[in-house]
């Protein structure tokens, strides 16, 4: 059993006291002396109860008892000399007065509930579940995850019982890291693939609406899985995220791509070692023990050429345009120190999704399980307990294709069943003919984009010459099919498009990093006084 208690925390398997700033050094028979303070704490031990207890093979006088009260009293004050730990009963002995919290070392509190496998089109997704709370949550970790060394840091283990105190937790890891099935560097998940990963495991689970609570880039996939999937998403937690990885001329805060680079060169160097800690969680990088989890959090999590990999895709993310269309209730929650994210950028985000709710809470910690993770508990716990309110089905997150042609119509509707084929495969919806034009809709931009290319050269094939324009926004579903303004400005973008060509917006170019799909700029252009737009063309 470990114990924590104010700022501290005391391993007797391994003999070590640890406060937030790292190891504290304690003689054995001073540390036995905490140890049985601390396992009696609010009772009072009488001077030979803990003579008795701290050398039961030796006769010593009380003096060494007092020296050894003395030497821990010392030791903590040393780190936290503002509380009173200890204190002297006079002719009755000493009693720990300082709350202590219990857990389980690292080889017990690993959960019962087995760890099982979702497929995710071709990709064996690992994912657990635990707790019956009467909301569905699924926990999106960012960047690196892995499910069993979630449960072998005693604080993170923590975070996840309390969550499961109160829903049913929904745990997983995304394709490439952690226990899910390691792909090439040059397959790793885009946001649209990791949406689906979510459905596959959540669809495993019998669960059909779900909190969706992702942790920094967790949190982007979040808000554009909320967007596109409002009939599953209850509602959406937001820890330490943002809406664009890189610095922007209007958006100041992210590291600049020479930064980036840095980074990635420092990780290609040093990893295996507890690489980033300083920034994830300050109050825990001078904790050996939390160090050489970490460290090994990362070893096990991702390979160096994975992580590499991933932080370059995420670098390429940028859900700016989609904000606005998130219709479900949002909590966007922020540490004000946050070092490895700034805290305007959960501000940034809270402003511009409609109804948002933004808790911004002191600490320095990235993680939300270092620090004062009750806050973040707390609110999360409130926030789920408000949800009630049924989904706005009416507007959805959809990337729009528009297909049209040059030559006489009828050419163009004999490849009707080449159409339908092809956007079957891909997922997407046939909507019919809008202005002679073909539309489909689909929940991600990559798919839309290979589809188009897919039908382009079908038709290439039958002599008829297409081009295609894709713009991904809000859409309201009528009974008719689709409207609204993002069907207007893919209209145009498909006006736009050369014949055999693919023209799709800059939303679109915001949400397929990582897809492999190359794009050259084709400058801006104003569609139809719907706003000035930033136009890219589809390199085959």
């Amino acid at each position: 059993m470990n114990f924590h208690f104010g700022r501290f925390r005391l391993d007797p398997a391994q003999g070590l006291l640890s406060s937030d700033a790292g190891e504290i050094s304690l003689t054995p028979k001073a540390f036995d002396t905490l140890r049985v303070l601390v396992e009696s704490a609010g009772s009072v031990l009488s001077k030979q109860e803990l003579i008795d207890r701290v050398w039961p093979d030796a006769t010593v006088d009380e003096n060494n008892l007092a020296q050894n009260i003395s030497l821990v009293r010392k030791a903590l004050a040393s780190a936290d000399p503002a509380t009173e730990y200890v204190q002297t009963l006079p002719r009755r002995g000493y009693r720990f007065v300082a709350p202590v919290e219990r857990s389980a070392p690292a080889a017990e509190i690993v959960p019962d509930e087995q760890i099982r496998y979702a497929r995710s089109g071709d990709v064996n997704i690992a994912y657990q579940v635990l707790g019956d709370g009467p909301i569905d949550l699924v926990f999106v970790m960012g960047w690196i995850s892995h499910l069993e060394l979630f449960w072998q840091e005693p604080s993170f283990a923590r975070f996840l019982r309390r969550l499961a105190g109160f829903s049913r937790l929904i745990l997983f890891d995304k394709r490439g890291t952690g226990l899910s099935d390691r792909v090439s560097t040059s397959q790793l998940p885009t946001l649209e693939e990791r949406m689906d990963d979510v459905r596959a495991v959540m669809h495993a689970v019998g669960s059909t609406r779900a909190i969706v609570m992702g942790v920094s880039e967790g949190g982007t996939m979040s808000s554009l899985f909320a967007a596109t999937y409002p009939e599953h998403t209850a509602g959406v937690v937001i820890i330490g995220g943002y809406a664009r990885r890189l610095r922007a001329p209007d958006y100041p805060w992210g590291p600049t791509a020479e930064q980036r680079d840095e980074f990635i060169r420092r990780l290609e160097k040093e990893w295996g070692g507890p690489f980033g800690l300083e920034e994830r969680a300050p109050s825990r990088a001078a904790d050996p023990v939390f160090r050489r989890w970490w460290a090994t959090y990362l070893r096990m999590g991702a390979s160096p050429a994975a992580a590499a990999a991933l932080t370059r895709m995420n670098a390429e993310v940028d859900i700016r345009h989609v904000l606005s269309t998130i219709r479900v209730p949002v909590l966007v929650i922020h540490r004000t120190g946050d070092l490895c994210l700034r805290v305007e950028e959960g501000r940034y985000m809270a402003e511009r999704i409609p109804g948002a709710r933004f808790l911004e809470l002191p600490g320095d910690d990235h993680l939300p399980f270092a620090g004062d993770q009750d806050a973040i508990l707390d609110a999360v716990e409130r926030f789920a307990g408000e949800l009630d309110a049924p989904p706005d089905r009416s507007r959805v997150l959809a990337t729009l294709l528009f297909v049209r042609t040059d030559v006489d119509q009828r050419l163009f509707h004999e490849l009707d069943e080449d159409a339908s084929r092809e956007i079957g495969w891909f997922q997407g919806k046939k909507i019919g003919p809008i202005d002679d034009a073909l539309v489909a809709t689909f929940d991600g931009p990559a798919r839309a984009i290979r589809c188009a290319r897919a039908l382009l050269d079908a038709a290439d094939a039958r002599g008829v010459r297409l081009a295609a324009g894709l713009h991904t926004g809000e859409c309201e579903l009528t009974a008719e099919g689709i409207a609204g303004v993002s069907v207007e400005i893919g209209a145009l973008l498909a006006e736009a498009a050369a014949v055999g060509e693919i023209v799709v917006s800059s939303t679109v170019r915001d949400l397929i990093a990582g897809s492999g799909i190359e794009m050259v700029a084709r400058g801006r252009a104003e569609l139809g006084g719907l706003g000035d737009w930033g136009l890219f063309s589809v390199v085959r």
